[in-house]
């Protein structure tokens, strides 16, 4: 059978010893991973016939350099076709939370969901610390098995600590969010800087939903309910999310037609972008450090939004090295035609309607200004 496993910071870590175990006595288990923010080692890879996953970074680094943990270039609107497709899940193991009306899930949704829709059981474990704000109906009462309970709160996501770069960064951020934009960012410094420094009233239509929201609400600058399918904080995001209706599956989060049909402005960074502007997420030419996820997605429905944006905003280097590079080196997560305006401590670089000449001269300016950068340096140059 195939046996897909709940994932995000609220996963039902618990069960992955005895998972593994019953695995390993039936023999032939094929196992799906989504995101997992942390690794565990009592989940026993070899345990599985075959281990793939939708997101390969973070907690799954280790298996994906190890060759036991496979994964697909997929974005996230994806997956529901794949889990009713190549990938269907005969059961599902998920972290769910008692309601007046019956089992939602806890402080993820994503695409479980579309595990459930496909035809698969839950096998759920009452997580009884997590944050009730599934916004979806409670799930089949004839399809969930409670197989255990948990006490334990998800996982925390530490703070990030924006740097100088990022401040400089968020400040060309903000004065290009106008009031009442929808919104996109994720957890990381460039994020946490910009909602710092935001001035307007904005709505929230993200991924991942990061604890800085909580600051936006408290300054009265959040416009309704954040839109999300995973919550990425630590216990304040938790105890502020309990109760509202939230986390939606990915079939609406990610959905590029209802992104696109408002001003919509999807903020992401990259690892690496190349003189085309198209980006890299997915890690060096040495390690994978993330997967596509949403970044295509978000990306795309910037793009294609009337009066929104798709910005990409990155330091013009990291670890020494240029992030403006001659070639990728990993394949394109977002291509080029979905990047309008690319953001720097030196910056920006519109790039809407130049040709690709055009679009290589305004990203070697932009990262030209950079003192530190050598004048023959590839991203001065490309």
């Amino acid at each position: 059978m195939t046996v897909a496993v709940g994932d995000g910071f609220g996963a039902p870590r618990g069960v992955f010893a005895e998972l593994s175990a019953a695995a390993a006595a039936a023999g032939g288990v094929r196992l799906i991973l989504g995101w997992m923010p942390k690794a565990d080692p009592a989940l026993d890879y070899s345990a599985f016939a075959q281990v793939r996953t939708l997101m390969p970074g973070w907690g799954l680094r280790a298996g994906v350099s190890a060759g036991v943990v496979e994964y697909p270039p997929v974005r996230l609107s994806a997956v529901p076709a794949l889990l009713h497709g190549p990938w269907r899940p005969d059961l599902l193991v998920a972290s769910v939370v008692r309601t007046d009306t019956g089992f939602r899930f806890g402080s993820e949704v994503s695409w479980q969901r579309a595990a459930v829709d496909a035809g698969a059981r839950v096998a759920g474990v009452i997580a009884h610390r997590a944050p009730r704000c599934d916004a979806g109906a409670p799930l089949p009462p004839d399809r969930v098995v409670v197989i255990g309970e948990s006490a334990e709160p998800p996982l925390a996501l530490p703070p990030y600590r924006p740097g100088p770069e990022h401040a400089v960064i968020a400040r060309t951020l903000a004065s290009l969010i106008p009031e009442g934009a929808r919104l996109q960012v994720g957890p990381g410094p460039v994020a946490t800087a910009l909602i710092a420094e935001l001035m307007v009233p904005v709505c929230i239509d993200s991924g991942m939903l990061p604890e800085p929201v909580v600051d936006l609400a408290e300054r009265g600058l959040l416009q309704g309910n954040p839109v999300g399918t995973y919550l990425a904080g630590g216990p304040r995001l938790y105890a502020w999310a309990d109760g509202r209706p939230l986390l939606h599956p990915v079939e609406y989060t990610h959905d590029l037609g209802r992104l696109s049909a408002v001003p919509f402005f999807a903020v992401n960074t990259a690892i690496e972008i190349d003189p085309e502007g198209q980006v890299n997420v997915e890690g060096t030419a040495s390690t994978v450090l993330g997967g596509i996820g949403g970044h295509a997605d978000y990306a795309a429905a910037g793009a294609r939004s009337i009066g929104g944006l798709s910005i990409i905003a990155v330091a013009t280097t990291h670890g020494g090295r240029a992030t403006l590079v001659p070639t990728l080196a990993r394949p394109v997560s977002t291509p080029a035609h979905d990047v309008d305006v690319v953001v720097t401590e030196f910056g920006a670089a519109d790039l809407r309607g130049l040709s690709r000449p055009e679009r290589r001269a305004a990203l070697a300016e932009l990262w030209g200004r950079n003192p530190d950068l050598p004048r023959n340096s590839p991203a001065v140059h490309a």
